[in-house]
This record gives C-alpha cells, sequence and structure tokens, in this order.
C-alpha cells in the first residue's frame, strides 16, 4: 500500500498528515478553517485517498500559515507515498462540472514542481475564508508534490462552487494519474528511467 505520514513543525503550525493513496475515501479533517475542512473532505472522497490532517495554527491571525503548511505537508505526502512512480500513469487531467461552475485540470507526477492557476474567484471571501488562499494552497501542493499542476476556470460565478469544483478536479485528476497501469509491470513512465 502507498501511504505516508507527515509531521510539519514551525513556529506558526503543526500539522500532522497520514495519508493512504490507494483508500476508498476516508477522511477525517480538523485544521480549524472550517471551508478548508469541507474542501480536504471532498478532495479525499472523490480522489479516493484515506486521509487524515490535523494542523494547530495561528488561525487568531488569519488562515494564511494553516492553508499553506497543510498544502505544503500534503504535497509531501503524495511525494513520500508515491516513491519512486513505479507503474503508474503518471498523467491525469479531467473537467469537472458544479451546478454554474466548470474547472479543467490537469496534473503530471514528473518529479518536476510546476503550478499554473488561470481563474478568477469573484469574491474575496467565502464565509470567514479569504479566497487569495485557495492559490497559495494549490501552489505549496504542487511545489511540494513536485508534480506539475494547472487549474483552469472555464466557468463559474458562485465562489464556493468554483473552489470545490477545483478540489474535486485536481483529486481526481491526480488519481487518475496515481493509478497504477498494469501494462507497466514496474517500469518508471519515463524515457529518463526516473521521476
Amino acid at each position: 500500500m502507498r501511504c505516508s505520514e507527515i509531521v510539519r513543525k514551525t513556529g506558526e503550525t503543526l500539522v500532522e498528515i497520514k495519508l493512504n493513496i490507494d483508500g476508498e475515501g476516508k477522511s477525517d479533517i480538523a485544521t480549524g478553517v472550517g471551508f478548508l475542512d469541507h474542501m480536504l473532505t471532498l478532495f479525499a472522497k472523490h480522489g479516493l485517498f484515506d486521509l487524515t490532517v490535523k494542523c494547530k495554527g495561528d488561525t487568531e491571525v488569519d488562515y494564511h500559515h494553516t492553508t499553506e503548511d497543510v498544502g505544503i505537508a500534503l504535497g509531501s505526502a503524495f511525494e513520500v507515498a508515491l516513491g519512486a512512480k513505479r507503474g503508474i500513469n503518471r498523467y491525469g487531467d479531467i473537467t469537472l462540472p458544479m451546478d454554474d461552475a466548470l474547472v479543467l485540470s490537469a496534473v503530471d507526477l514528473s518529479g518536476r514542481a510546476y503550478y499554473v492557476g488561470t481563474f478568477e474567484i469573484g469574491k474575496e471571501k467565502v464565509g470567514d475564508f479569504d479566497t487569495e488562499l485557495v492559490d497559495e494552497f494549490f501552489y505549496a501542493f504542487s511545489q511540494n508534490a513536485k508534480c506539475n499542476l494547472h487549474i483552469r476556470m472555464l466557468a463559474g460565478k458562485n465562489a464556493h462552487h468554483i473552489i470545490e469544483a477545483m478540489f474535486k478536479s485536481v483529486a481526481r485528476s491526480i488519481r487518475r494519474a496515481a493509478e497504477i497501469d498494469p501494462r507497466l509491470g514496474d517500469a518508471i513512465p519515463s524515457t529518463k528511467g526516473v521521476l
């Protein structure tokens, strides 16, 4: 089983993550940020990842450090759990509708970090969550998962729907990319021989 446990401790946060890539979509999420908890719960469900996330952060300041550090730790958890990436599809993409929102995401588990987010969320907040933190989360995730991650909003008006579509779409893309291709055996899907 492709699993990992990550602990990230800084002067601003303590993040503990347990991840099973080949799970059933079970989750236990408590970051101190309600909207982020909701997004990570549906991320686990749609990716079929078993995911535990616990975070104690300086939420009395704002949600920036918590959101960014959870993204860092979650990306690290995927990088560790994927190991040498033998037999994986490597690439995954999906265009996902969520009511008025339509979001395309694509991922390459390349071992190289690159992130492009092309979207406009028309509101500064969803509840008490700053919508600009979505970009921070996915940037932090991609850098630490060492993957190429592209997210493009194709349509949408409702900020909650747009962000939810993003998390669901990325989860589904990662799920596809991380799945084992039986034709590859234990080969690494790269002419370089390493990812």
